[in-house]
């Protein structure tokens, strides 16, 4: 199990020190998400001031971008890193694309298979001289004149991870992807029972293994070592998760735990704007299963015993800013660093 650190919020002026700190105390990743800022600028900074680090989008919205845009930026920064980037994906949710991003939704799922196809087509272009002629409902791409073709790569094959929650995506990532980003918001349940069954026939509908594929997600850990600070991450948590909770595109999880009342009300109070009350209702119950508690130490034994091999990266949802708990940080990589060594990994 790979340990990475995924930034929920950045600064450009940081990211050089962010990097740095990161590889040097050892993470294996960094992924940066699309919340208030791109995705993508820092990772161009982060491969300039390191050189064994993986970078990654998780995610980067895709609707809002064309194939064509996502093929050029994936193949300069695969470029300059050498080979370390991932293209990670996710299509938001319908509001956030037509309200926010001025994006079009149509059928989700169906854009999402488009546009990753499309993308391996620019690559396939450049890489081999293959003409560039994909059709589909959403995108007609024919056209590729020297002036645009950035040509070969030293790594052209980019992984490409895209977000799923419900079946249909779930399915696409096993039939088409390296990756999958499962959500923060979920639990051991709903990945053996909803998300690797459908992972699995994604799987088995391309003739692929479970070996094909790499599953990430970002873990809600509360490190005890620290009143403060346990207090701090417990509250994070507790906000975080009633956020995510209240919103239906993600509701298969209140399903399985019955926990659909608890998700209804916080939808109501997500359309009163009372963000501040929401994480009352998040019980110990709730809690207990959405996240996890021990030292900084201790997290990495307790992730592994949780998750088994259901997982193969993890990182904390938490607030990485280089100058703190860089102690925490070290005793956290070293505990999953041992860990993979001990089953030879």
């Amino acid at each position: 199990m790979k340990f990475d650190v995924t930034l929920l919020s950045h600064d450009l002026n940081e990211m050089a020190q962010m990097a740095q700190t990161a590889e040097t105390l050892g993470f294996d990743g960094l992924w940066t998400a699309e919340t208030q800022h791109d995705p993508f600028f820092p990772l161009l900074l982060s491969a300039e001031h390191t050189s064994n680090l993986q970078i990654g989008t998780g995610i980067a919205v895709a609707f809002p971008r064309t194939p064509a845009i996502l093929a050029q930026m994936a193949w300069d920064l695969a470029k300059f890193s050498n080979g370390r980037f991932m293209l990670g994906l996710g299509t938001q949710v319908k509001a956030h694309n037509r309200l926010r991003l001025g994006a079009p939704w149509d059928k989700p799922l169906k854009q999402m298979r488009e546009t990753i196809l499309a993308t391996r087509a620019f690559w396939d272009c450049w890489q081999n001289g293959t003409p560039l002629d994909f059709l589909g409902e959403y995108f007609k791409l024919q056209l590729m004149t020297p002036f645009f073709n950035p040509g070969p790569i030293e790594h052209p094959h980019i992984p490409i991870y895209i977000a799923a929650v419900n079946k249909g995506m779930l399915r696409l990532a096993g039939e088409l992807c390296e990756g999958v980003h499962i959500h923060a918001l979920h639990s051991v349940k709903y990945l053996q029972e909803f998300a690797l069954p459908h992972i699995e026939a994604g799987l088995q509908k391309n003739g692929r293994s479970r070996a094909d594929i790499s599953l990430n997600t970002a873990v809600f850990a509360i490190p005890t070592d620290d009143p403060d600070y346990e207090t701090f991450a417990e509250n994070h948590v507790k906000q975080q998760i009633s956020f995510y909770l209240s919103t239906p595109a993600y509701r298969v999880l209140a399903e399985l735990h019955g926990w659909e009342d608890t998700a209804v009300q916080l939808s109501q109070l997500a359309r009163e704007g009372k963000w501040a009350q929401m994480p009352n209702l998040i019980n110990d119950n709730i809690l207990d299963v959405m996240a996890v508690r021990g030292t900084w130490a201790e997290l990495p034994g307790i992730i592994h015993d949780k998750y088994g091999q259901l997982l193969d990266r993890v990182s904390y949802y938490l607030p990485f800013i280089p100058t703190e708990n860089q102690q925490g940080w070290r005793a956290s990589i070293e505990g999953f660093a041992s860990l993979r060594v001990a089953s030879g990994e």
